[in-house]
């Protein structure tokens, strides 16, 4: 099953992205640490080395750190964040 990513475009995600290597995604609940993992990495070719998650209401938020040889300032442009 595909997973709804949707960035989140804030101030602190923009910072996270700067200052932490670390994407910022909102999905549903219902998706897994595994599975969301596995859409990033095959969705914009990265390797992940954490996802930490947040439940506020009914939104899950996804913060994905990337190995550092690859630059979440990139993926970034191209999802036009930056």
């Amino acid at each position: 099953m595909k997973i709804q990513l949707k960035p989140v475009v804030t101030e602190k995600a923009v910072m996270m992205i700067e200052s932490q290597n670390i994407l910022t995604f909102q999905t549903r609940k219902e998706a897994t640490k595994n599975e969301i993992k596995k859409e990033i990495e095959e969705l914009f070719k990265v390797k992940i080395e954490k996802i930490r998650t947040l439940i506020r209401g009914n939104k899950k938020y996804i913060y994905a750190r990337l190995k550092p040889q690859f630059a979440a300032l990139d993926i970034a442009t191209k999802l036009g964040i930056m």
